[in-house]
């Protein structure tokens, strides 16, 4: 019977040191968008249906490059 290994740990993704500080306000600059678009968001839902639709159109858009932000999709932080 052949000796059984550990199965290897798996890597590291998106972490490439242990700059807690530097994710740390990046995902609080994250979290401080998200809620500054949604509050902006409903404060011109305020004006009216023409003006609800295109906050919701473009807050849409800014949430989604947002969430681009956090998954590092470019994985802009890998490089540097």
């Amino acid at each position: 019977m052949a000796v059984l290994a550990p199965p290897p740990s798996p890597p590291q993704i998106g972490y490439t040191d242990n700059d807690d500080l530097r994710r740390f306000r990046q995902r609080f600059a994250q979290v401080l968008a998200s809620i500054v678009t949604i509050f902006i968001t409903a404060w011109v839902c305020t004006y009216g249906p023409i003006q609800a639709i295109l906050a919701l159109m473009v807050a849409k858009h800014v949430l989604v490059a947002v969430l681009i932000w956090a998954l590092d999709v470019d994985g802009f932080s890998r490089r540097r």
